[in-house]
């Protein structure tokens, strides 16, 4: 059934500048990536200077508290994306291992010596700078996904334990990610990797009835955890109680309210002024909503569509080239994105519970912003290692045809041209 799907992908044709395939020969990586981060990244530092100055002025009295420190990690993300392109893929593939115990670490470290925020510890405190454990623990468990699917693919469309070793490694975090708690992350990576494995050809009913039973816990730890399941029935209807589990969702549907078409205009939420809390984070898409209405929550949405697009045609693209690991990686990469934005999203317009996701590349937040940026610039050193292997394949193609002309000049004699006592004499020649 993956089969069917991705040759259903295959004949999907896209504009040039989205395709995975464009100016092969003329550039060696995609520029189009870091036009997308960056749009991101500016629409992110204008709407987390809107709608933090009203609690960044009551918190630090300075408004541009926030507005400074998310810059800061825009810097420090643009570092790292530099550092990020010049790691090979094969050394990810090498020590993914490594970065799996790396983000296990990171999440036993947070439970020790974490600092607790609204009844939940997910942050490593090191100085002046603040790390949340979740954020590196995704990324290092989709590398190492991705690498166990490549040494053991063949296990994994053939029989049960081959599909149920990853799903004890993601229950391993999932544990400690419990204990935090953080169940939106939990989630999260639930989806990302059914829809890796998925891909990557496991059987259906395996899907089906590990689904089932996934399903069924989270529905359990929802139901047995009283302030999850505040969350849930606040979502359903969150005008029962406006003024208590429901406050933050019937703030954020205000915004959107107030937002229509197209907006109030840059600055004139009034959801922001500390009506609707976390509007710099979580909810910043509320105050986009209200500003920008309609078309700015579109204009947001299309870009991580396009860049959520090009991931996944990056990941079969790579496939097709038999780069598997980096395949896996990028459509790991493409799902993550996809589904996180879709629940930063959904959460503030009232679609699904709150969950507590930043929206990619957008929310105030380094941990995530970073993270996030590593992703976009592995993609970018996915699309230009192909792109040199591409490269390198079409100049021996060139050399080798240039070695077999100047061969064939080199054997060829050089014949003279018959004179008129020529012609006349080869009615002689059979003499």
């Amino acid at each position: 059934m993956s089969a069917s799907v991705l040759s259903r992908l295959d004949s999907i044709k896209l504009p040039q500048w989205l395709s995975a395939e464009q100016n092969q020969s003329n550039a060696t990586f995609d520029r189009s990536y870091l036009l997308l981060a960056v749009s991101m990244y500016m629409i992110g530092l204008v709407m987390v200077a809107s709608s933090s100055m009203p609690v960044a002025e009551r918190l630090f009295n300075d408004p541009f508290h926030f507005v400074e420190r998310h810059l800061i990690y825009i810097i420090l993300s643009l570092g790292v994306a530099v550092v990020t392109m010049s790691i090979p893929m094969s050394l990810w593939q090498k020590h993914s291992g490594h970065l799996l115990l790396l983000g296990i670490l990171l999440l036993l470290v947070v439970l020790v010596v974490g600092r607790t925020v609204n009844g939940s510890t997910r942050w490593i405190v090191v100085g002046p700078i603040t790390i949340q454990a979740a954020e590196p623990a995704k990324l290092f468990f989709f590398c190492y996904l991705s690498a166990y699917l490549v040494r053991r693919r063949d296990e994994v469309m053939e029989n049960v334990k081959g599909f149920a070793k990853p799903l004890v490694v993601f229950g391993v975090l999932g544990a400690l990610l419990l204990m935090q708690p953080d169940l939106g992350t939990i989630i999260v990576m639930f989806v990302t990797t059914f829809g890796l494995l998925f891909l990557a050809g496991a059987k259906l009913w395996q899907f089906v009835c590990v689904s089932a039973v996934g399903i069924s816990l989270l529905s359990a730890l929802a139901y047995f955890s009283p302030y999850r399941w505040a969350r849930v029935t606040g979502f359903l209807d969150p005008w029962q109680d406006p003024f208590g589990s429901g406050y933050q969702l019937t703030q954020s549907l205000m915004a959107y309210g107030r937002g229509e078409i197209l907006g109030q205009g840059l600055g004139n939420s009034i959801q922001k002024l500390e009506y609707l809390p976390e509007a710099h984070t979580d909810f910043v898409m509320a105050v986009v909503a209200e500003e920008f209405g309609f078309v700015g929550i579109s204009v947001i949405l299309l870009l991580s569509m396009f860049l959520v697009i090009k991931a996944l045609l990056l990941g079969r693209l790579a496939v097709q080239k038999e780069k598997y690991f980096e395949g896996f990686f990028a459509y790991a990469i493409g799902i993550w994105m996809s589904f996180q934005a879709a629940v930063n999203v959904g959460a503030s317009a009232g679609i699904v519970p709150t969950k507590g996701l930043t929206m990619p590349l957008l929310s105030y937040g380094g941990s995530s912003m970073i993270i996030m940026t590593m992703a976009v610039f592995i993609l970018m050193r996915i699309d230009h290692e192909i792109r040199l292997q591409s490269i390198q394949a079409t100049s021996k193609k060139k050399s080798k045809k240039s070695k077999i002309k100047k061969s064939n000049t080199v054997n060829k004699t050089p014949t003279k041209p018959k004179t008129e006592q020529h012609k006349e004499g080869e009615q002689y020649d059979w003499i």
